[in-house]
């Protein structure tokens, strides 16, 4: 009874993290899908555990205990075929607030409500013959919340690292039901005990089958795809302006591009207009603003790898360049070498863990810092996007240093607004800044925003003939692209701070603006 607690309290919590990684490719990892999950789980253990009561009274029987086992774990595994059909349809019908409560609550609701049913009835049966009631209650709860912890660490330090979420709900299934036909057969006799132990190898064949066949279709164009340590990525061959492209995607999100044939263009792999040849999307190219202000720049930090588009570009600038980056998916690395040719240079150190906190205990100063974590709408580092994160980055500046974010959003304003705030923000920690939006400052859509923070005096001067005759198209159109800051109002909206950073409220008035 104990260790049957033990093994239905580690699979909550299982079902309950991977819960979020199911919603987060169709929403996003935000506060709203987290938010959801723990609250459906929440509310099917209170209602489960109150049922559980009712029929522990009306049905003390240990059939009856493992019957639950076992339907709940089929309950998964239909929860985990539902929720290829369900979550798609509602991801593109449902906004990122409303979605992720309804898609919890149709796929996770039962199942929790299931095992939540079985704490009580075990009190029931374990404590029938004995007076010591209180003391058998609390060996229950004992064992199920250790279990719940063991699911818990189980499932972030173990199974999603070395897993699939597919095979991590299907597995957990499978041990949920089989465990529930041992406990059929263990209190069983002649051929019942024989028919429940073939119940239970059917079940095992029938995860190992989908184990194994699980990996082998894949979409068209599909050349990579894995459960990541903090999203799905896909690697997925398509075309982009006409020409043979492969896309990065993190979750729901482009992440990165390179194209196909870029190699070809020349052998430095950069373009005959200067650029990066393998820069695929606009807002890469952006980058290069450090050019105009410290172009003797030899060291640069990247917050993000990503495809490792920017740090190639910056390696492929100068000879001279040395480029750290931190990006806290630790396969990526290897992927960019693999899939998006990131060569091998002891000129460019990878560090798998978070910027911010490689920035807080480095005593390295960098000329030019990229922050490019924030590569999707749908997953923002909120403490990649505080007052006290710009001011940490400039205090890693070389004296004329730069640092260029790459932003999402609307120009328009209105309150509220995650782009008002974020521009308010950044200028009160960088007071020599400039923004640029990167399709047009009059852009009635939601665009990417670069922000260009100098931790010096020097400034831009668009009518020069380093920017005028640029070659670099990217350089040369700057002033049509500079963001009016008189068109703002700022006294409408707040900074973000650690304390203070709604940014996943205001960023879902950009998403729902879309939907």
């Amino acid at each position: 009874m104990l260790a049957s607690v033990f093994v239905t309290g580690s699979a909550v919590l299982v079902i309950e993290i991977i819960a979020i990684r199911m919603l987060s490719p169709h929403y996003g990892n935000t506060m709203y899908a987290t938010s959801s999950v723990i609250g459906v789980i929440l509310a099917a253990l209170s209602v489960g555990y109150y049922a559980g009561g009712i029929i522990a009274d009306k049905h003390p029987r240990r059939g009856v205990f493992y019957a639950i086992i076992f339907v709940s774990g089929i309950t998964v595994m239909v929860m985990q075929a539902a929720s290829k059909v369900i979550l798609p349809f509602f991801g593109t019908l449902f906004s990122i607030t409303q979605g992720p409560l309804i898609s919890s609550l149709f796929l996770f609701f039962v199942p929790a409500f299931l095992l939540a049913t079985l704490s009580p009835i075990a009190i029931k049966l374990y404590s029938a013959t004995d007076e010591n009631l209180g003391q058998r209650a609390g060996k229950i709860f004992f064992w199920s919340t250790l279990g719940s912890i063991n699911g818990s660490l189980l499932t972030g330090f173990f199974l999603i690292p070395f897993f699939g979420i597919d095979t991590i709900v299907m597995a957990t299934g499978a041990v949920l039901s089989l465990w529930a036909c041992l406990g059929f057969a263990w209190h069983s006799t002649g051929h019942k005990k024989i028919i429940l132990l073939l119940a239970g190898a059917g079940m095992i064949c029938l995860s190992l089958y989908y184990f194994s066949a699980a990996g082998v279709p894949k979409p068209a164009g599909i050349v990579y795809q894995k459960d990541g340590l903090y999203e799905k990525i896909i690697i997925q061959d398509g075309m982009w302006g006409g020409r043979s492209t492969r896309f990065l995607f993190q979750d729901r999100s482009y992440s990165a591009a390179m194209y196909l044939d870029s190699l070809g263009h020349s052998p430095s792999g950069r373009s005959q207009t200067g650029e990066a040849s393998d820069l695929v999307f606009d807002y890469t190219k952006y980058y290069s603003l450090y050019q105009l202000i410290n172009p003797g720049a030899t060291t640069a930090f990247a917050i993000g790898g990503g495809g490792y588009s920017i740090p190639k570009a910056l390696l492929q600038d100068s000879p001279a360049m040395r480029v750290d980056v931190a990006e806290i998916e630790p396969s990526l690395h290897e992927i960019a070498k693999t899939y998006f040719n990131l060569p091998a240079t002891d000129r460019l150190q990878h560090y798998a863990q978070d910027g911010r906190r490689f920035l807080k205990t480095t005593n390295k100063k960098y000329g030019i810092i990229i922050g490019d974590a924030y590569y999707s709408l749908f997953s923002i580092p909120i403490h990649l996007a505080t007052q006290e994160f710009f001011a940490l980055a400039k205090s890693k500046l070389e004296d004329n240093g730069v640092f260029i974010g790459n932003f999402v959003g609307y120009l328009d304003a209105k309150n509220p607004s995650f782009i008002a705030s974020e521009i308010k923000t950044f200028k009160s920690v960088f007071e020599n800044s400039y923004f640029f939006a990167v399709q047009a400052p009059d852009a009635p859509s939601s665009q990417n925003i670069i922000f260009l923070g100098i931790n010096g005096n020097k400034t831009i001067d668009f009518q020069s003939p380093a920017v005028a005759k640029n070659t670099n198209p990217i350089l040369k159109n700057l002033g049509l692209h500079q963001i009016d800051m008189a068109q703002i109002d700022f006294s409408k909206h707040r900074e973000i701070t650690d304390n203070y950073a709604p940014v996943e409220y205001l960023v879902s008035k950009i998403i729902n603006r879309w939907q």
